[in-house]
């Protein structure tokens, strides 16, 4: 399957925040947490960090958030729409992904940050060469939630 990376539309922004995922992945529902949902919405806030993904037929399939490099890391953030979900398309949407941020941003390191229930993620993210780096909490979704933090190099 093919990627196309392009700037998020308003629409893109909206159609993306309707996105509901079956339990216990609907912790990734963006109206979960409402500064979230906020900054996605705000066009901004969400700036050019935020890109949305198409397959080849032009369809919305998932999103990429860049933020901004912290010397030679970049942190990622990413979705895919929840009907692409447990389907195999992991790793391949996750390169693509990859592969966009070390040509626009040409990081050193990339990390991203993964909540520990989400086995099906970290999967994903360890076949593409993710480690470990530490496990920490995070105050979201109205809860305080245990994440990991991964990171590979570029």
């Amino acid at each position: 399957m093919a990627f196309r990376f392009r700037s998020m539309s308003q629409a893109d922004a909206e159609a993306i925040a309707r996105w509901h995922y079956p339990a216990p992945f609907s912790f990734y529902d963006w109206t979960s947490d409402p500064d979230d949902l906020a900054e996605l919405l705000d066009p901004t806030a969400r700036g050019d960090d935020y890109l949305a993904v198409e397959d080849g037929d032009g369809t919305l399939i998932g999103f990429f958030h860049y933020k901004r490099p912290h010397g030679p890391k970049l942190e990622i953030g990413l979705g895919l729409h929840p009907d692409w979900t447990g389907h195999g398309l992991g790793t391949r949407f996750l390169e693509a992904g990859l592969e966009y941020g070390r040509c626009r941003f040409a990081p050193k390191q990339f990390t991203l940050s993964v909540a520990s229930f989400n086995r099906r993620a970290i999967t994903v993210y360890e076949r593409a060469g993710f480690a470990r780096v530490r496990v920490f909490t995070h105050w979201t979704n109205g809860g305080e939630w245990e994440f990991i933090e991964m990171q590979r190099s570029a």
